[in-house]
């Protein structure tokens, strides 16, 4: 039986309302731009973020990049949508906007 991955990740970002795909995990972040993703989610007060490690699955770090069609990791979904990836984070953060989308 094949493994049908966009399925995994389609299951992932709507169980969950935020999740952050990411190198490594919040507590032991593997590239600082998930470690400044991970803390910019903090930072908007959003402690309880699904996160998850693509170095641990090749087929999801694979897979998500053509889920939301984004080469980059790491990739924050809020709600199942698609928001992006450490550079939008930042601005969205800076903006207040990522703030205000958490509230929601």
């Amino acid at each position: 039986m094949s493994r049908d991955v966009q399925k995994e990740i389609h299951d992932l970002i709507t169980s969950q309302r935020v999740v952050l795909f990411m190198k490594g995990t919040p507590q032991f972040p593997q590239c600082g731009f998930s470690s400044a993703a991970a803390q910019m989610l903090k930072t908007a007060g959003c402690d309880d973020f699904a996160s998850v490690n693509v170095l641990a699955d090749n087929e999801i770090r694979e897979g998500v990049k053509q889920y939301a069609n984004w080469p980059t990791i790491p990739q924050l979904y809020i709600n199942g949508e698609f928001v992006g990836g450490a550079d939008i984070m930042r601005e969205m953060s800076q903006s207040g906007e990522l703030g205000a989308l958490l509230q929601n």
